[in-house]
Parts: C-alpha cells; sequence; structure tokens
C-alpha cells in the first residue's frame, strides 16, 4: 500500500437477501464462521479503516469490532447505496468494495485490485473472472462521490452501468474464478461448505 495514498474497505451486508430466507447474509455461519468474518480477515490487513455496511442487525455486526454504517435511505437501494455512504464516512482516497459473501477471496486479492488500480492510474480495478466482472468487488477512488450521488439521485441502481461510466481497469483473476463462489441460497451454502470441507 502506498504511504502517500489512504485506503478505506466497506463489507457490503446491507441486502435482504430474499433468496436466504431474507436471513442476514453476512451474519449466517459458513463453515462455523459467519460469513462476513471472511470479508473482514481479508480486508484488514490492507486498509487503513474498514467499515460494515449493514441496515439491521447493526448491533450484532458491531461485535466485530468495526464501524458499522447504515445507507443514507431507508429502501434497501442496492450495493452502491452502501458504497456511496462508504464513501462519505472515509477518509480515504480510494475506497475497496467487497460483498458480505465471498468466504474465498483473501487479502492478497484485494491488495491485486489495489494495485492495479494504481499501476493503471485509473478511477476504479473491478474483479474479472475471465468471462465476466464481478461489479461489487472493485477498488474505487473516493473522489467519484459526486458521479456516484447523481447516478443514484437518478433512481439508477445497477452497479455494472454505474462502473461502466468510469475510467476503470479489470483485473484478471481467471487463473482462479472459485473465489468468486458466493452464496446466496441456504442450498448454495450446504454445496460449497461439503466441496471446502477438506479445504
Amino acid at each position: 500500500m502506498n504511504s502517500q495514498t489512504k485506503v478505506a474497505g466497506v463489507i457490503l451486508a446491507g441486502g435482504r437477501a430474499r433468496r436466504m430466507n431474507n436471513q442476514d447474509k453476512g451474519l449466517v455461519k459458513f463453515k462455523g464462521r459467519p460469513m462476513v468474518s471472511y470479508a473482514l480477515a481479508a480486508l484488514v490487513p490492507v486498509v487503513d479503516c474498514v467499515f460494515i455496511n449493514a441496515n439491521r442487525n447493526i448491533d450484532q455486526y458491531r461485535e466485530f469490532g468495526w464501524p458499522v454504517i447504515s445507507d443514507q435511505t431507508d429502501g434497501f437501494d442496492g450495493p452502491l447505496a452502501g458504497v456511496l455512504t462508504a464513501m462519505i464516512h472515509a477518509d480515504a482516497d480510494v475506497l475497496v468494495v467487497l460483498p458480505c459473501d465471498l468466504p474465498f477471496i483473501k487479502t492478497e486479492h484485494l491488495q491485486k485490485l489495489l494495485s492495479a488500480r494504481a499501476e493503471n492510474n485509473v478511477d476504479v480495478a473491478v474483479a474479472f473472472d475471465g468471462v465476466r466482472l464481478h461489479p461489487v468487488f472493485f477498488a474505487v477512488k473516493t473522489a467519484l462521490q459526486t458521479s456516484l450521488q447523481d447516478y443514484l439521485a437518478g433512481d439508477r441502481r445497477k452497479v455494472a452501468t454505474w462502473l461502466a461510466q468510469q475510467n476503470f481497469v479489470p483485473v484478471d483473476f481467471s487463473y482462479e474464478p472459485e473465489i468468486f463462489s458466493n452464496i446466496n441460497t441456504m442450498a448454495e451454502l450446504s454445496v460449497l461448505e461439503g466441496v471446502n470441507r477438506s479445504s
């Protein structure tokens, strides 16, 4: 991490998780640990401060020891609402964004995003698995706050559309696409726990 660049991180745990029977995904246990704890373990070594973006179970998230921030509105407006909230709170030049349901993301993956953004001198670095972008896993300059506010004010929500409007670089993770295995349903949780029981 460049000592001149202050970096913050936000874990997105603010969704309704309808496909998870409305359970709070970040608090659902994977291999005995709440999913948000995997994101925290990956994020803490590469940032100066961490935020957890949550819109319910605030006290439970506070138990992890990091500031918990909620969306500016109460409409569960999607991932970008959480990103905007983090930009508003963060005293940082760059924000690392990751969802709470990617338990296989490691610190080195986040460092790769940060390095790619800096080396290419772009506003955003977005994870790419060789087939598609992963638009809720990226590093972004907080200077884009106004752009994001304007986008959301236009009642737009799609992350990929906003990112496509920015100066961005895709970051190639095609050598290990399995890190993007995420958990949207209880069935997916069971499958992934079984596949990774030996790891």
